[in-house]
């Protein structure tokens, strides 16, 4: 039975300017792998109401699973959560249990509880919320939209909590080859083994590493004895 399928929308335009570098999707690629859930698609939009409703609609349709960064915030331009409800057409609005918990936190660390912050536990209508145990805003899942904060330890902290209620799959392997030789040398070669193991994911890496041309060969499923014996392969074609 094939792996559950993900996809992630990356939102904000600090990321598109370059003022930010995105490190949600290297964490998410890796902790999804780990999970027998394949990441197939990232997609990055501005903080722009229809680019965000139209990307929620079409990669919540494609892929079993899609999770939000960013936009969430108590500013002006947060407005993920009212264009993922948008998609849905589901009304949004302040949730009790969201504000319950924003109004224990901010009385513990002494501070008010504004109407910016309020705006944090605005909820579409049905969502569950992701608990945050970084600064007690939510994120929160509506059908198969997972939509958390984009500073990346909030993230990291909500997809933990995300992550038990998902079934996963097979994780996915690797095994690695570093071959000193340029890619022209490797690819006929490791086109005839993909075209052996059809089961298993193979890409080659190029670098130049003091004026010579090598590849990292990378070999990825989820049986390690196909692995084993496909790795078996390429270090024969290409003894060290």
């Amino acid at each position: 039975m094939p792996n559950p399928t993900a996809a992630m929308l990356v939102i904000g335009d600090e990321i598109l300017s370059g003022r930010t570098r995105d490190a949600n999707m290297h964490h998410l690629a890796k902790v999804l792998t780990e999970r027998g859930i394949d990441l197939r698609e990232v997609r990055v939009v501005s903080d722009d109401p229809d680019a965000i409703t139209n990307a929620v609609k079409t990669l919540s349709k494609s892929y079993d699973h899609l999770f939000t960064s960013g936009g969430i915030g108590p500013t002006h331009d947060d407005i993920t959560a009212d264009n993922v409800a948008r998609a849905f057409g589901t009304p949004i609005d302040v949730r009790d249990d969201a504000r319950a918990l924003l109004e224990a936190h901010y009385e513990k660390s002494g501070q008010t509880l504004n109407d910016a912050r309020l705006r944090m536990a605005r909820i579409p209508d049905g969502a569950t919320l992701i608990d945050n145990p970084v600064s007690a805003a939510p994120g929160f899942t509506l059908e198969n939209v997972h939509v958390m904060a984009g500073v990346p330890r909030i993230f990291e902290a909500m997809l933990e909590s995300v992550l038990p209620k998902l079934t996963g799959g097979a994780p996915v392997l690797s095994q690695t080859l570093q071959i000193m030789r340029p890619e022209g040398d490797i690819a006929g070669p490791l086109a005839d083994l993909a075209g052996r193991y059809p089961d298993l994911s193979m890409g080659s890496y190029p670098f130049q590493r003091e004026g010579a041309f090598g590849a990292n060969v990378v070999l990825r499923g989820p049986d390690p004895e196909r692995l084993d014996a496909a790795m078996a392969e390429l270090r024969k074609a290409f003894p060290e």
